[in-house]
């Protein structure tokens, strides 16, 4: 759980510098948190999450959900990041009455974080901390324009397993398992980049870049434009927003989520799979965000002897 006073730093990102030198928490300016539930947790008691408004569906049980603000500081490696889009709960027993949760945010440490959301049930609205998130050892990713967390464990509180017990009629208990969250929030260039100042390999470059409309579309091209199901494809793009969130679909199946570097660019591998159908395929690049739009690139896959 993240100290009282960092919270107001990570909410504050313009604040003044740290007294111990370390620059202050930047300004989350995208990003997306996928939340993903396997057959067992909770879909074993007949209950399952899905998008609603202002979410994204993907495939394989994983829903998207874009975020709306917030600070993040690479240097502690430590975020809180309000989201846009509700999460529906639906019971296989009752469809027609789903718990809705809104407001999602996260507050984010190297060792996991807390998913607080809002909801209503009886008649009361209400905030509540509906799981801890547990990182199991492994330390977000950092980069030069945003953060990476990976294979947080969504676990029940006391409070959370209360508003599940009451909503479905089961008995859910703090622990429970809730399904694995993967966020990344792009924070921008890094000060000294922004400002001109110490000297970095993206510096003199990014002066020569076109700005503003100047700048062309994003493209999207990959590495080999026919391949064998079973091999691993890469996908690269440019023309992006630097520090924008972007994401990647394979044949509309929303699976995975880049940071644009300083340059604009960003790069994705994934597996092509061995029962793929023979014929043309699509990869997507696109942010929900919307900003410069998208950008697709097509492969021809054969399958072999």
């Amino acid at each position: 759980m993240l100290a009282g006073s960092a919270l107001v730093a990570l909410l504050s990102p313009g604040a003044a510098v740290a007294q111990d030198g370390r620059e202050p928490p930047r300004e989350v300016t995208g990003g997306y948190a996928s939340w993903t539930t396997g057959s067992d947790e909770p879909a074993e008691r007949g209950v399952e999450l899905s998008a609603g408004e202002g979410a994204v569906q993907g495939g394989a049980h994983r829903t998207w959900f874009p975020a709306s603000g917030g600070g993040a500081d690479p240097g502690t490696r430590e975020a809180d990041v309000a989201f846009d889009g509700t999460a529906r709960l639906t019971r296989a027993a009752n469809p027609a009455e789903p718990l809705l949760l809104d407001a999602l945010r996260l507050r984010l440490t190297d060792a996991g974080g807390t998913l607080h959301v809002r909801t209503e049930l009886g008649g009361e609205r209400r905030d509540i901390e509906l799981a801890g998130l547990g990182a199991d050892g492994a330390a977000p990713a950092v980069r030069a324009a945003g953060v990476t967390w990976t294979g947080l464990r969504a676990t029940l509180t006391d409070e959370g397993a209360r508003l599940l017990s009451a909503w479905s009629g089961q008995e859910f208990a703090a622990g429970d398992a809730l399904g694995v969250l993967d966020v990344t929030v792009g924070t921008g260039a890094e000060p000294s980049q922004e400002q001109g100042g110490a000297a970095g390999e993206q510096g003199p470059a990014d002066a020569q870049q076109p700005t503003g409309a100047e700048k062309s579309a994003p493209a999207a091209t990959v590495a080999r434009p026919v391949l064998t199901a079973g091999s691993e494809q890469e996908v690269t793009g440019e023309g992006f927003e630097p520090g924008a969130v972007v994401l990647v679909a394979v044949d509309g199946d929303t699976r995975y989520q880049v940071v644009a570097d300083a340059r604009g660019r960003v790069a994705r591998t994934f597996p092509v799979y061995a029962n793929a159908t023979e014929g043309e395929h699509t990869v997507e690049l696109y942010t929900v965000a919307g900003g410069r739009g998208g950008a697709e690139a097509r492969f021809s896959v054969l399958q072999g002897d």
